[in-house]
């Protein structure tokens, strides 16, 4: 107990890698499944990297889904290289665009690792938001049912048995499109806010040069009708 509290001290310390769940010795790996699903945003800095970790038990559908919502200082290119590991160091899926979904079925137990790289820009960073998690079909099951073992259930059972896992799965989808709105609404957000910052730098210079070549003018003007009063007139 006192090693797990000591590597969850550690690994919450180090600023290049995140993991979602907590470590695990082997005896707990068949008792440890983790939370089925994460959203946030991120900033990726210039040129680097942010990875995280997250668990998946075998035969689960693993999903990532990312948004690019921002870019910041002098980037130009909104893609973003995002790559998924196998706990064996596999990679199972990858993509280099500013929106993307990734989908896998997990093969393994363990970790999966997840690398955002910002390497399209070298004096830029990208603000993501991603949401990602794992899927099992028909898995949960109470601890009295596991220790009893498998029970032949009446057809009234399996019905609403049936029908309420149908309901958690669309319950579940509702909220990857909630989700996925939310992306797009933060996106936009972000857009309206750089086009209002563009419209007023904008605007204030034009109004500037406006001014200064208002005021050039009359210069211009005030020398062409300027008379020398040491010259005599006709």
């Amino acid at each position: 107990m006192l090693l797990n509290t000591l590597l969850i001290v550690l690994s919450s310390q180090c600023v290049w890698a995140r993991k979602s769940e907590p470590s695990f010795n082997e005896a707990d790996a068949g008792l440890f499944r983790g939370s089925d699903k994460y959203d946030f945003a991120i900033e990726v800095p210039a040129a680097e990297m942010e990875c995280f970790w997250h668990f998946a038990h075998q035969s689960g559908s693993f999903y990532l889904m990312y948004m690019v919502q921002w870019v910041t200082g002098m980037a130009n290119d909104p893609r973003l290289f995002v790559t998924v590991n196998s706990p064996q160091g596999v990679l199972m899926a990858s993509k280099n665009e500013a929106v993307g979904q990734l989908n896998f079925q997990t093969e393994v137990t363990g970790f999966y690792r997840m690398c955002l790289g910002n390497h399209n820009n070298k004096f830029g960073g990208i603000r993501v938001f991603m949401n990602f998690g794992v899927i099992y079909e028909g898995f949960e099951e109470s601890k009295g049912e596991m220790e009893e073992g498998e029970k032949v259930l009446n057809s009234t059972l399996t019905d609403i048995e049936d029908s309420v896992q149908k309901l958690q799965n669309q319950i579940f989808h509702i909220w990857r499109y909630y989700n996925f709105a939310r992306m797009r609404k933060g996106k936009d957000h972000y857009l309206v806010l750089s086009n209002l910052n563009y419209v007023t730098w904008w605007s204030g210079a034009q109004s500037f040069i406006i001014l200064l070549s208002g005021y050039l003018q009359l210069l211009v003007l005030k020398r062409l009708f300027h008379t020398d009063s040491s010259r005599p007139r006709c």
